[in-house]
């Protein structure tokens, strides 16, 4: 997101049909200025004298309430909404802006904007693209790919075959969304999503051919642009003793932390003759059936468990015979 107030009003204008009323001089401010935030300020949200946002939404609810005010008490709102340094001033609801508002605005050098659009629609996609480019972000080495339509995280030491894995899984029909650095980010207390960084967009690196454009090779439909972060598959060499000691039963399933969120992490045996991308694909299939509540473990050990139970018991005159 741009630093500036203009740079951030040029980049939301044409989805909002922003049109600038007043306090133009403002439009070189930071979009954050540390000296004249008030404590406490959120981003954007309607007209609030007591916390202000650093947008503050004016629709027909709070113009109604200014020109309610007698002409005193008026001058003083007006003079404490902007005196909460807000960094954009928007009309929304294709509202006529009061002259004393104009005046203040321009006084202030804080940019004062119209739209047709309402207030409801106006919040709405500013805290949807605040959310996303304000996040907290983190580039992980790996593939990012949607597998079966979720967000699958391919992670491995260098030479593991993630990549070549990768074409395979795009040569069954699956989506590529960032090869090598893709970039998470955490929109929501229970959301980390991911996408690709512009300069790597439709490329992926094969040790052997070198960079391939994946758009030009397998079309449009094999690139996603970006995905949720569901499940993180990780390629792991082990000894003769490590996958002595797996569990045959639940296999390595425990989980990897990304911006502060636990991501569950299946890691798979590399050996040769192993189809990797059917293991990837099954990985993905088991943890939706464990979504649903189904462990496929657990439906084995509680069938066992009943098979022992109604087992018949062997009576000791039947002994030996």
């Amino acid at each position: 997101m741009s630093s500036t107030v203009g740079g951030f009003i040029a980049e939301v204008s044409k989805r909002l049909d922003l049109t600038w009323v007043a306090g133009f001089e403002g439009s070189s401010h930071h979009f954050t200025d540390n000296e004249n935030e008030t404590s406490g300020q959120t981003l954007v949200g309607p007209l609030n004298l007591i916390h202000p946002n650093r947008i503050q939404i004016i629709g027909h609810t709070e113009i109604a309430y200014i020109n309610s005010l007698l002409r005193t008490t008026r001058k003083d709102t007006i003079h404490q909404l902007f005196n909460g340094y807000p960094a954009i001033v928007i009309c929304t609801n294709d509202i006529e802006v009061p002259g004393d508002l104009i005046d203040v605005a321009n006084d202030t050098s804080t940019p004062l904007l119209r739209t047709q659009h309402s207030d409801q629609r106006v919040l709405n996609n500013l805290q949807y693209y605040l959310s996303q480019e304000l996040a907290e972000r983190e580039t992980i080495h790996g593939v990012f790919m949607e597998v079966l339509g979720l967000g699958i995280l391919l992670t491995g030491t260098a030479a593991s075959g993630k990549s070549e894995l990768a074409l395979e899984l795009l040569n069954r029909g699956h989506r590529l969304i960032a090869d090598d650095a893709p970039e998470f980010a955490r929109i929501a207390p229970d959301i980390v999503t991911g996408s690709c960084p512009p300069l790597l967009q439709d490329f992926i690196e094969v040790r052997g051919l070198g960079l391939l454009n994946v758009r030009r090779m397998f079309g449009d439909t094999a690139i996603k642009r970006g995905k949720y972060l569901r499940l993180i598959v990780h390629l792991a060499q082990f000894d003769n003793s490590e996958l002595a000691a797996m569990d045959r039963l639940a296999g390595v399933t425990t989980s990897r932390t990304v911006l502060g969120l636990k991501i569950p992490q299946v890691t798979v045996p590399i050996a040769p003759g192993r189809n990797m991308a059917v293991l990837v694909e099954t990985a993905v299939r088991h943890y939706l059936l464990r979504l649903q509540g189904y462990d496929a473990s657990e439906d084995f050990i509680e069938r066992q468990r009943t098979a022992i139970e109604n087992a018949s018991p062997v009576s000791p005159g039947n002994a030996g015979t």
